[in-house]
């Protein structure tokens, strides 16, 4: 849902959705909520419960970590997928570097989603699980040179 009409879903702006079919997109723009976050805020901290995902649509954040990574992201981004299913604490603080415009899915959505449209969820599934495993086998090579 949009907040206050000041936003519209589209899967198709983030990598993590692109392969997403229309109507999967429409189950998920059901659920997805839009919040919009002033520069220097923090949207969440490291080692604080991971609730869900989130969709970077507008503005920059930047990521770090207690051990010393640190990261920007734009517009198009994902982050926490896997805490859909599986429960665990963030990795990352992520503060913005700019105003954002976020969209973002909550476990307990997640699982209605689950309920109500299992394909939808599934195939959401599948595009995170493609997203770790690229992630993965790209840190396997740089650790390999």
């Amino acid at each position: 849902m949009s907040a206050a009409g000041e936003a519209r879903f589209d899967a198709k702006a983030f990598a993590l959705l692109s392969e997403m079919r229309e109507e999967d997109a429409r189950a998920l723009a059901e659920l997805v909520e839009f919040k919009k976050l002033a520069r220097g805020r923090k949207l969440f901290r490291e080692g604080g419960e991971a609730e869900g995902l989130v969709l970077l649509a507008s503005g920059r954040l930047e990521l770090t970590s207690k051990r010393g990574e640190k990261a920007e992201i734009g517009p198009g981004s994902a982050l926490g997928g896997l805490s859909l299913v599986v429960i665990g604490p963030r990795e990352t603080t992520a503060r913005t570097l700019e105003p954002c415009g976020l969209w973002t899915l909550q476990r307990e959505d997640f699982l209605r989603l689950a309920d109500d449209h299992p394909r939808t969820a599934c195939r959401l599934c599948e595009a995170i699980l493609q997203e770790v495993g690229s992630a993965l086998r790209e840190q396997l090579g740089a650790a390999a040179r």
